[in-house]
């Protein structure tokens, strides 16, 4: 069963594609509120779930980065069939993938929001348990509901795995030593006020990027997602002047 929000969106408009990646435990409707503003303007959109997504988090735990790489790139091949030119856009890990495929395959542009390179301390990781006794642990997980959104934007699941988090630290690797590779042009938006990643993760992206374009926008009101919260106008509007561009 797939959870209110969980369903993957496409609307249908011009040739240039734009493929919207969700955040770790998260669903599509976390992006649908871009997606829509940005077809709106005139773009072919299309919001993946990401494996182990929209369902339950047990489902979740019998998924790797890869299982979730592996969604980024079938969005993009569905994306490829029938748009001139994609970019990517992807919100918290959803940034990590979106730098990834921007790494690996050729991507009109690429913009990361609030991209994890450094976990903020607020969120404990001293305090997560090996790999190899992870398996079958859960932790609560809360999120923060924001009143002014449809309900199914503010979904999520209420706990996540322990190895999932794992492959979440992995990820997060591999696309550190990925990221020179990178040369499309490159918008990154971070919010000082974010508690889920430290805000010097979008500087280390930036210089670490191979792209010579680049941006890096700063947010000092809203929290972690970027997408929903409070400032999301001013995110749509840098995130569509600069596919524009």
């Amino acid at each position: 069963m797939i959870l209110r929000g969980g369903e993957p969106f496409f609307y249908r408009g011009g040739s240039h594609g734009v493929l919207l990646v969700h955040g770790f435990t998260s669903v599509p409707a976390e992006m649908l509120l871009l997606g829509c503003h940005l077809h709106d303007l005139g773009y072919t959109v299309l919001g993946v779930r990401l494996a182990g997504h929209g369902t339950t988090p047990k489902d979740l735990e019998r998924m790797s980065r890869e299982d979730w790489y592996d969604s980024v790139c079938d969005g993009y091949a569905l994306l490829d069939s029938c748009c001139e030119k994609i970019s990517v856009v992807g919100q918290s890990m959803g940034g990590l993938l979106s730098l990834r495929l921007a790494a690996n395959v050729p991507v009109h542009s690429v913009a990361a929001m609030a991209a994890p390179i450094f976990i903020h301390e607020d969120k404990m990781l001293y305090r997560l348990p090996p790999r190899e006794k992870c398996a079958g642990r859960f932790q609560p997980k809360r999120r923060r509901q924001l009143p002014d959104v449809p309900e199914e934007c503010n979904a999520s699941y209420l706990e996540m795995p322990l190895v999932a988090v794992h492959e979440v630290l992995d990820l997060v690797e591999v696309v550190k030593k990925e990221l020179p590779r990178i040369t499309a042009p490159l918008l990154l938006i971070q919010s000082y006020n974010d508690h889920t990643v430290r805000y010097r993760s979008a500087s280390y992206i930036y210089r670490r990027a191979g792209s010579q374009e680049k941006e890096l926008h700063w947010l000092d009101k809203s929290g972690h997602l970027l997408t929903l919260d409070c400032q999301r106008e001013e995110v749509f509007q840098h995130v569509s002047a600069f596919l524009q561009k």
